[in-house]
């Protein structure tokens, strides 16, 4: 009953606030949005999301590469998590949530504590931006990718991602649904599909699979350090920024998607951080 009331509030909060959030900002992504690129010694103490920025080396259907999901879903997930967590979050001069742009080769990347990519199913890595990337990673760092579909995206972002962390040593594995990271803050019970809003509107709702037979199943999957910590968390056959980024665009949608994106995220978030 408790987790059913939880669930109610969580619904109700995030909804409210989507409305007013998508009637100040107009929803947009990709290549046209600015930058914001993170001065020196950028970290005040509070959390704050960077968004990781890369070359493409092929395309895929539906996708901006580095930009995809940028920079709504970050900014939104931050907000929320401050609205229904004790997180505090950093702002600027204004109020508004801060929200980072970074290569793998800026300094910049050491001071992220919480690093995200899209479209990787795309990714293309350069020898100098392996050796960055893996030692972040094995220095404490964090890294969700999110947002890439079908047999070809996952042969692609996992054959660069083992460049950084061999296989061998770093095996990719998918994480139990009983898996305390599913059960930090909010039960969830099990990985939700969700779809970019324009499939969403496309299909009516009701075909959340993007690549057809090729992605039916949305899988949660995970590298871990020698110690059991998270270093790249991946949600593969999903679009869960969407859920975030899109909140306020449609009630269908976002009745249909939200409240279990923002389920997962949150609790993604806290343990990240606390683990």
């Amino acid at each position: 009953m408790f987790r059913r009331r939880v669930a109610v509030v969580v619904l109700l909060v995030i909804a409210a606030a989507s409305v007013a959030w998508a009637q100040r900002f107009r929803v947009m992504e990709g290549p046209g949005m600015p930058l914001h690129m993170p001065p020196p010694h950028f970290s005040d103490g509070a959390f704050t999301i960077c968004k990781l920025m890369y070359t493409s080396n092929r395309r895929e259907a539906n996708g901006f590469g580095w930009s995809t999901d940028y920079p709504f879903a970050g900014l939104n997930l931050m907000v929320r998590s401050s609205e229904l967590t004790k997180t505090r979050i950093s702002k600027d001069t204004h109020g508004d949530a801060r929200y980072w742009t970074v290569h793998l080769t800026d300094d910049a990347l050491f001071e992220c504590p919480f690093l995200v990519g899209s479209d990787v199913g795309t990714i293309g890595l350069a020898p100098m931006e392996i050796k960055r990337l893996r030692d972040y990673l094995l220095k404490g760092g964090f890294l969700w990718v999110d947002d890439f579909w079908g047999t070809a995206a996952w042969e692609q972002w996992s054959g660069e991602i083992g460049r950084v962390l061999p296989s061998s040593e770093y095996p990719i594995k998918d994480v139990p649904l009983t898996d305390p990271l599913l059960r930090t803050l909010y039960p969830v019970t099990q990985v939700p599909q969700i779809t970019n809003i324009q499939f969403w509107r496309s299909f009516q709702g009701r075909v959340t699979s993007e690549r057809g037979t090729d992605s039916e199943e949305a899988h949660l999957r995970a590298i871990r350090d020698r110690h059991g910590r998270i270093m790249v968390l991946m949600t593969h056959n999903t679009d869960v920024a969407d859920s975030w980024e899109r909140e306020g665009e449609d009630p269908g949608f976002f009745y249909q998607f939200s409240p279990n994106g923002y389920a997962l995220g949150v609790d993604v978030l806290l343990h990240a951080m606390t683990h």
